[in-house]
């Protein structure tokens, strides 16, 4: 069956096979969190992106293989509740946004700056500071060379508008954001994973800037 990215917390993962990166997404509660497993093909190495929740959950798919490492995308707590779990279990190495380190109480082995890689064995991801949501998400970009983008938005940005803000200044900061990061940089094709929910793509999206902008959320 062909990847949908539609997953429910207590239902099966969904993986999306690609040529050099296989990305497998599950849900996990209580706050439907989306967490994403990459495993490069041509290694076997593999790194997980947000710790949410259910760490046994987490464990169990990460599997006997282990993680090199785990990218929190922001502070906020449903997106590392499990990490000290999964750390413990797997020795894996942290990364987080610079901005957010001070916001999660687990150690972040490595702080990540706009423009900063990440490597998943063979596979290279790329950083993208986005401040509004909190001061120091981070979006992470695989640029297939086989195919189009693959980004890991975590809560900036999802089907139908940007993430949660409180400020104007803060809002206008994501929109700004995303519009010269992703939107400016990534194609229509280029395929969204969201910290909840379901995925959509750059493409989908990209008619609708005016309107989230004109609507101030």
């Amino acid at each position: 069956m062909s990847y949908t990215g539609a997953v429910k917390v207590g239902g099966p993962p969904d993986v999306h096979e690609l040529a050099d990166l296989m990305i497998t997404k599950v849900a996990v509660g209580p706050m439907d969190n989306n967490a994403y497993l990459l495993r490069c093909r041509a290694t076997g190495e593999q790194l997980l992106i947000d710790a949410a929740a259910e760490p046994r959950t987490l464990i169990g798919l990460i599997g006997d293989g282990g993680i090199a490492s785990v990218v929190t995308t922001h502070r906020h707590e449903d997106h590392w509740s499990a990490l000290a779990e999964v750390v413990a279990a797997t020795g894996a190495t942290t990364y987080a946004g610079r901005e957010d380190v001070e916001g999660i109480p687990v150690a972040t082995d490595v702080s990540v700056d706009d423009g900063g890689t990440i490597t998943v064995g063979r596979v290279e991801l790329t950083a993208r500071h986005l401040v509004g949501h909190t001061p120091g998400s981070i979006a992470l970009v695989y640029d297939d060379p086989h195919g189009h983008p693959h980004v890991f938005t975590g809560d900036c940005l999802f089907p139908g508008g940007p993430g949660l803000t409180t400020r104007p200044e803060e809002f206008a900061s994501l929109m700004g954001g995303l519009e010269e990061k992703l939107f400016g940089r990534l194609p229509d094709e280029a395929w969204v994973y969201p910290g909840h929910g379901n995925d959509t793509t750059i493409g989908a999206e990209r008619p609708h800037l005016a309107e989230w902008r004109a609507r101030g959320w």
